[in-house]
């Protein structure tokens, strides 16, 4: 029988005594902690990619963009031809913005660390907004924020080429409720480092609002930092949780492997 224990108070829980991942019955507990805690820590289970996505799909549909299941992270080039892309991941974002259905869940496990920094931050919306004073939640409610890859890369690169521009502006960008009422009653909050602006505000009005908000919600309480160890196993709520790498050395041999399941609920 597995064992749950919270990480954090707002969020997090570490899953232990685990001796078949594709049980149904640990897949459903999984399935509960991940909904309520937002993200899920499995130490030391050693996965190989073909055992990582047939756990990934008892948990959903897995995702295969250009055909492949498995997306290696890291800052090296040689691993990873988006390399210089994912220098936007050590900003706080949540995937999929720019869909119309965003990732469910997303799980990393770690090949190799960082000896310095490398570390992956999470911090809960869910929580964020239930915390909010009533006043701010009203200011919030009705609003709408236009998402953008160019928003995002633009925090890596503030003085890009026309060529390049162009070339985040292939993305389409998209449109969401800053508040976003779930299915299941809960609230959460579309912000991050795709955030453009809000809709029908002054550029710097929005752009201060969006920063509060974002401050606000990256709160340590909200918060939890965890620390790679090999063979670490985690897994996130793609929807609801903001995250982003710390900094480390792209020289370094840190390497996650990534599958992502597939969601069923549409931004609003």
């Amino acid at each position: 029988m597995i064992e749950t224990t919270a990480i954090t108070p707002a969020l997090g829980v570490q899953v232990s005594g685990v001796e078949d991942l594709l049980d149904d019955a640990v897949a459903a507990q999984c399935l509960e902690a991940l909904k309520w805690r937002g993200v899920l820590l499995i130490r030391g289970l050693n996965l190989d990619d073909d055992q990582q996505v047939a756990f990934s799909r008892k948990l959903g549909d897995v995702l295969a963009p250009g055909g492949k299941e498995v997306f290696v992270v890291s800052l090296d080039p040689e691993k990873n031809k988006s390399a210089s892309y994912l220098r936007g991941t050590l900003f706080w974002h949540i995937d999929d913005t720019t869909n119309d259905v965003p990732a469910k869940a997303t799980m990393l496990t770690a090949r190799h660390v960082a000896m310095v920094g490398g570390g992956t931050e999470f911090a809960s919306t869910y929580a964020a907004y239930e915390n909010l004073p009533e006043e701010e939640k009203k200011r919030y409610e009705g609003l709408r924020v236009v998402h953008s890859f160019e928003a995002a890369q633009r925090l890596v690169d503030p003085e890009p080429s026309d060529e390049l521009v162009a070339s985040w502006r292939r993305i389409p960008t998209h449109e969401t409720s800053l508040v976003w009422d779930r299915k299941d009653g809960r609230r959460s909050l579309a912000i991050g480092a795709t955030a453009d602006h809000i809709v029908g505000m002054r550029p710097e009005e929005s752009r201060e609002l969006l920063d509060e908000l974002l401050a606000w919600s990256t709160q340590e309480r909200f918060s939890y930092t965890h620390d790679w160890e090999v063979n670490d196993v985690v897994i996130w709520d793609n929807t609801g949780m903001l995250h982003r790498a710390l900094p480390y050395d792209p020289k370094s041999e840190r390497t996650m492997h990534r599958t992502t399941m597939a969601g069923n609920e549409p931004w609003a």
